[in-house]
């Protein structure tokens, strides 16, 4: 049986962010994702977790200059003391909040970027978060992200993402699954998620193209779920998809697998 998780960054955003907790909790949702808590301050969110019985399932390390247009520091040569201290603010964060799954994201890679250094780079920073993490039962997650959504995001395939893992060699380093961006890349959803379930560490679900809820689009979601489950898959599923109305409304797709759970 599947297990959901709201991504508040994208849901519920007819509330303030700390107010999100308890709407998402209303309808039925046990565990919550984000990009980045770090607006707020740790206990604080903790307290919301605690207050409205749900558990923490992953988020962002910080990215950089997100407001910038960065989108990560994993990869980018010269970056690597920012990175480091980013992850270290991470796990800080998750201590607190009880999270056991940490996103760091890759970062971009320009047009006339020297690819094969931003690889060196990204092992090398990887197997360093990894072993930081480690003490913590930490699992450090990445992602390969589409183009369409964002261009230059130096990592985007999920056979390159498995094989980052592989070349790093870190036990707790897998690989964060988005069935959106998969279906957008390179599609064959389920055979990939055959092919890769060893090295998931989190699934992610929107519907494609536009990125709302998954009964909308190309998608056929019930059977991901089916395939999912009987590849014994038992984390949380995140729901990182924006709303094509109000939150509460769209969540018809959602409302059958809360009462089979019941």
């Amino acid at each position: 049986m599947p297990r959901f998780a709201a991504n508040l960054t994208m849901m519920y955003n007819e509330h303030a962010f700390l107010e999100r907790f308890a709407a998402c909790a209303r309808d039925g949702f046990r565990a919550v994702e984000y990009l980045f808590p770090y607006e707020h301050p740790a206990a604080e969110i903790r307290s919301r977790l605690d207050g409205n019985g749900l558990v923490q399932a992953l988020f962002n390390a910080p990215p950089g200059d997100w407001a910038a247009g960065e989108r990560g520091l994993a990869s980018l040569p010269g970056r690597e003391d920012e990175f480091r201290r980013s992850v270290e603010t991470a796990l800080g964060y998750a201590r607190t909040i009880g999270n056991d799954k940490l996103h760091v994201m890759a970062g971009l890679i320009g047009a006339d970027g020297e690819r094969a250094r931003h690889h060196e780079t990204y092992l090398r920073n990887l197997a360093w978060a990894a072993e930081a993490a480690r003490g913590d039962g930490i699992q450090i997650l990445i992602e390969p992200i589409n183009q369409r959504d964002m261009p230059g995001y130096f990592l985007s395939r999920q056979d390159e993402g498995q094989a980052i893992c592989r070349e790093v060699g870190a036990p707790n380093l897998r690989v964060q699954f988005d069935c959106y961006h998969c279906q957008i890349v390179e599609g064959d959803v389920a055979m990939k998620l055959k092919r890769d379930i060893a090295g998931i560490g989190h699934i992610q679900i929107a519907g494609v193209p536009e990125r709302h809820e998954p009964d909308l689009g190309e998608l056929n979601y019930p059977y991901l779920f089916d395939v999912i489950d009987a590849l014994g898959y038992n984390g949380w599923i995140g729901c990182e998809y924006r709303p094509k109305a109000a939150t509460s409304d769209g969540l018809g797709w959602l409302r059958p697998y809360l009462q089979a759970a019941q």
